[in-house]
């Protein structure tokens, strides 16, 4: 299983550069880089909240779950 940063579409949508999107939520460039690629273990809630509020948009909007087919599920209870 693994979560996907969807950064890197949303910010297609709504036309904004790196550059602007950074200096709206105070990061440095080279982090939000960071994370609009993937190459991040953690985000701050203060940090997703202000990318959410830069760009108008949803936690969700920014993060997908994808389950790996080789993942073993729980046995359902009966």
């Amino acid at each position: 299983m693994a979560i996907i940063l969807r950064l890197d579409r949303v910010m297609a949508d709504r036309k904004m550069p790196l550059g602007e999107l950074a200096k709206r939520v105070g990061v440095a460039d080279v982090n939000l880089s960071r994370i609009k690629t993937g190459k991040i273990s953690a985000i701050r809630f203060s940090t997703l909240s202000s990318i959410c509020r830069a760009l108008r948009c949803q936690p969700g909007d920014l993060l997908e779950y994808v389950e790996d087919e080789t993942d073993d599920l729980p046995a359902e209870e009966e």
